[in-house]
């Protein structure tokens, strides 16, 4: 009984001893840092399961309904609940406007689209590929279809979309009333580009079908107006023939200068390179990367970059500064969603010893946890740090710009990695074309972590960007956070063919937002 009463009591004792050791580790690193360089414990014990399941839930769901054909002929019953939800808001008379009852944590966007909370909220459960015509080269699907459906779907039969955007959670439906973009972007343009028909519910409950042809100013005001022209109910997209593997070049560059060369030369490749891409990991390294699709590869490069001991691909890139230029070979669905497993390289910042050997060949099946359940459970304290400690933005400026552009990012936030993407942009009506008049080569520049310039300041920094990248001639992917006045949004956008519509479309101004008071965000 000594014994066990003084075991008991260097228990109690140790456990003191840890609690006293814990709170003056807090007291000497602050509640705030805990929060955030901690959350690892929260996310590894519960999302990273909870992530999997819900996984493998979608994947059987989509699947069994695809198989028994039964999508098509749910589908226009799926439609006309929406526009019964809609005719019946009519009905109500109510003075709230309409919005889709997603809620925002469940989107890929770091925004929770507090809009929402003040709106009649429209149940939109589309979320099946309809079919796929090869005949036409077209795949028809719903607006909550992922680019993980989409690439399951169609890779193993030999087809791909001509922009198939990175991330597994990307929907169609955000691609298109958003935008969509991926290295093959600088031989197709944007996802908006690859689309040759939209279906929409309009504001007053009407169906409508629009093409280049068909009702051709509603199709091209749709990207970008972020559902607030209509309810997307389906998508018409271009498919291309697919091969098995990419062929991809690494090629390291070691100053500013051969930076902005390499990647502009390779960018109007259009022939020789199926994909562009550039990492940059500081102001004078970057990996430029080209890849072409084969169906054969070198027995002694072929790189399974997706399974889950693999590397974090922007880490296995970044080996290239040092052991120089090379080739590999990537089975192309790992290709297209290289940067799922670590969300590009925002995943280090949540569980820092994610790319550890032990931790891959252990855990990395699981990773990466969803993004939607990511900011579900953030809870208003992390969320304010990660807001205040963290950019997420992508702003496209013209190619000719870029030298420009990358030296004011690092002045102002200093933030590597960095992703590079060129994208053709023509010159097409709608709220983003060439402020040149004529078709022209733009890029993404992605910048996505924790600040390192000296006397950064999330509103004010992101200001400062914004302005640069409007006196640059750019433009501002709307997912993330814009600062912007509505004169300024104005003078970014172009609304000329939008308001033509707002107006025009029955209802569409009383019944739906702007687009402005969708995306900007409160100081």
């Amino acid at each position: 009984m000594d014994f066990l009463a003084s075991f008991g009591s260097y228990l109690v004792g140790g456990a003191l001893g840890c609690l006293v050791l814990f709170l003056l580790y807090l007291k000497n690193k602050g509640l705030e840092y805990v929060l955030i360089y901690y959350r690892w414990v929260f996310v590894c014990f519960f999302l990273l399961p909870a992530s999997f399941f819900f996984d493998i839930f979608m994947y059987m769901r989509f699947w069994i309904i695809f198989q028994l054909n039964s999508a098509p002929k749910q589908h226009d019953a799926r439609v006309a609940e929406v526009q019964r939800q809609v005719k019946n808001w009519h009905k109500t008379g109510s003075g709230q406007k309409m919005c889709t009852a997603r809620p925002g944590w469940s989107t890929i966007s770091p925004r929770l689209g507090k809009y929402k909370d003040n709106m009649k909220k429209i149940n939109i459960n589309l979320m099946d590929v309809l079919a796929v015509d090869v005949k036409r080269k077209i795949v028809r699907t719903e607006p909550l279809v992922t680019m993980g459906q989409i690439s399951k779907l169609l890779l193993p039969s030999g087809w791909t979309l001509p922009v198939l955007p990175e991330m597994d959670d990307l929907t169609v439906g955000g691609l298109i009333m958003g935008t969509g973009i991926e290295t093959s972007s600088h031989k197709y343009g944007l996802m908006q580009h690859v689309c040759v028909a939209y279906e929409l519910v309009l504001a007053d409950g009407t169906f409508v079908r629009c093409t280049k042809d068909e009702n051709s100013d509603l199709f091209y005001a749709i990207p970008w107006s972020y559902g607030t022209l209509g309810f997307l109910v389906a998508a018409e997209i271009r498919i291309v023939p697919a091969k098995r593997y990419v062929k991809i070049k690494y090629e390291p560059v070691h100053s500013f200068d051969d930076i902005i060369d390499k990647f502009s030369k390779e960018s109007f490749e259009t022939e020789k390179n199926d994909f562009v891409e550039g990492l940059m990991y500081s102001k004078n390294t970057a990996v430029i990367m080209t890849g072409r699709m084969v169906d054969l590869y070198e027995a002694d490069k072929l790189n399974r970059i997706g399974k889950w001991y693999k590397p974090w691909f922007f880490r296995h890139v970044e080996k290239f500064l040092h052991k120089g230029a090379a080739v590999e070979y990537i089975p192309i669905r790992d290709y297209y969603h290289r940067h799922t497993r670590s969300i590009f390289w925002e995943l280090q910042d949540i569980i820092p010893f994610g790319n550890n050997i032990f931790f891959r060949i252990l855990f990395g099946w699981l990773v990466p946890p969803k993004v939607s359940l990511l900011k579900l459970t953030q809870g208003k304290t992390i969320k304010r740090l990660y807001e205040e400690h963290q950019v997420i933005q992508d702003m496209l400026p013209p190619l000719s710009r870029l030298r420009d552009c990358l030296e004011f990012f690092h002045k102002e936030i200093e933030i590597y990695p960095q992703w590079l993407c060129p994208f053709k942009l023509p010159n097409d009506p709608g709220m983003v074309h060439p402020k040149s008049g004529k078709e022209e080569m733009y890029v993404d520049v992605g910048t996505y972590g924790e600040p390192k310039a000296p006397g950064f300041s999330c509103y004010k920094s992101t200001r400062a960007i914004e302005k640069a990248t409007m006196k640059l001639g750019g433009f501002q992917m709307l997912y993330a956070d814009s600062y912007m006045s509505r004169e300024e949004f104005f003078e970014m956008f172009d609304h000329t063919l939008y308001n033509k519509l707002k107006k025009s479309l029955p209802m569409c101004e009383i019944a739906l937002p702007e687009i402005y008071d969708k995306v900007h965000k409160e100081k």
